[in-house]
């Protein structure tokens, strides 16, 4: 199993970030691996959202299933992978001062044994804190952006 994970302070308000990530189909704006999610039915947030991702890190491309599986209105989004890579990730956001907010990115992930199993997934989770935290500079680069 392995474990990642990366944070990052954002120049905005808890209830803004929040509003922003909530929308799940808009994490394709600010993850570079996220290439598109499509919903398995009409619900597009809360606990039961069902969705898969395509990601694609590199020439390896996969279909990742999730389903919510946490929602805490303005805290927390939890999701269970259950595709080719299993396990659990959540997102939390928490006040970091006046109009600035520290979001988290958790996850525990199994990789396959085609994938390298347990030595794959120490691998993987190098590569994947590396490009995660690459997405959080472009989430927090969107709250940069002055408002016109």
């Amino acid at each position: 199993m392995a474990y990642i994970r990366v944070s990052t302070t954002i120049e905005a308000p808890v209830e803004a970030v929040w509003e922003y990530v909530r929308r799940i189909r808009s994490h394709t704006e600010w993850m570079a691996d996220a290439e598109s999610i499509s919903f398995l039915g009409d619900q597009t947030e809360g606990v039961g959202t069902a969705f898969e991702c395509l990601t694609k890190i590199g020439p390896l491309r996969l279909n990742d299933a999730m389903v919510v599986t946490e929602w805490a209105e303005g805290e927390a989004i939890g999701v269970r992978h259950s595709g080719l890579v299993t396990g659990e990730g959540r997102f939390t956001l928490a006040p970091a001062g006046t109009d600035r907010t520290e979001f988290c990115w958790a996850e525990r992930l199994d990789f396959p044994w085609w994938m390298g199993g347990v030595a794959g997934g120490v691998i993987g989770a190098r590569i994947l804190e590396w490009v995660w935290r690459r997405n959080l500079k472009t989430l927090r680069a969107h709250f940069d952006e002055p408002v016109v």
